[in-house]
């Protein structure tokens, strides 16, 4: 498939902390291990405000799924980057590398602007690559694809469905794809993650990341329906002709034969 043919990316990261950060900017001269940082960390964050998601700043990706899109927004691929061995820095360049090498595609993600961009710009910084095409300095700020409103480079769901956080979406991404009668969240769920990769469970992850990937395509193909980009019968074609191409997969796969045995159809309220 030429580099041409693919005109958005859908992604989606999964994240764990770097231990050794946490360790030595939180509790410096504590000798503490990574584990141990990670643990004491999630415990204050836990008793804070109920949640002990360490902030992104803390943490570095170990799944990163692409689905591939052409122009008629058609489903072509569905890619775990550095799937094998879950290289964070590997990750990274992967995924702007990709970008670049489909010609800066339109990147299309749930809650991409306030988690998952962010984080593959620290990584980079981190990392010490450059992604000159995606800052674009020298152009104006509003074609800047990294600018918060140009859509045009980045459409992020969560953004489109709260006008860019004029209202609360409760219930996010597994929300609106119950909503269309697709799958959301199953037997995993992002607070689990860190605790799965802790257990060698890298092959969960991704598996689940693939499922957040697939939701997050079917909620941007409804989105073009409210939009008037395409009609429901287009949509339900282009549902259709995804589903045969997870069930190829499924055969191989046991992530996605779960998200087929979780696979709901939408039901029009009109005759």
């Amino acid at each position: 498939m030429a580099a041409t043919d693919t005109k958005y990316l859908v992604f989606d990261i999964e994240s764990v902390a770097d231990g050794d950060l946490v360790s030595r900017l939180r509790y410096p001269g504590a000798g503490l291990t990574a584990a141990a940082a990670i643990a004491r960390y999630r415990q204050e964050l836990l008793a804070e405000n109920g949640k002990d998601f360490i902030p992104y700043t803390f943490q570095v990706p170990v799944s990163l799924v692409v689905a591939k899109l052409g122009r008629d927004l058609a489903l072509q691929d569905l890619v775990a980057l550095d799937e094998q061995q879950s290289r964070p820095h590997e990750i990274t360049k992967q995924f702007w590398a990709g970008w670049m090498k489909h010609q800066r595609p339109r990147l299309v993600s749930f809650n991409g602007r306030g988690f998952d961009i962010p984080l593959l710009e620290l990584c980079a910084f981190r990392y010490g690559l450059p992604i000159p095409d995606w800052f674009a300095e020298d152009a104006r700020n509003f074609d800047q694809p990294r600018y918060r409103y140009n859509t045009a480079a980045h459409f992020d769901l969560h953004e489109w469905l709260t006008n860019s956080g004029a209202s609360r979406f409760t219930g996010g991404l597994s929300l609106a794809a119950n909503l269309i009668g697709k799958p959301g969240k199953m037997d995993v769920a992002g607070h689990m993650v860190q605790d799965l990769w802790d257990a060698g469970k890298a092959a969960e992850i991704n598996d689940y990341c693939r499922g957040d990937v697939l939701d997050t395509y079917f909620v941007f193909l409804r989105s073009r329906v409210v939009a008037g980009d395409i009609d429901v019968k287009r949509e339900h074609a282009l549902i259709e002709q995804a589903r045969g191409w997870i069930e190829q997969k499924a055969e191989t796969s046991p992530g996605l034969a779960r998200y087929l045995a979780a696979w709901g159809d939408w039901k029009s309220p009109w005759p």
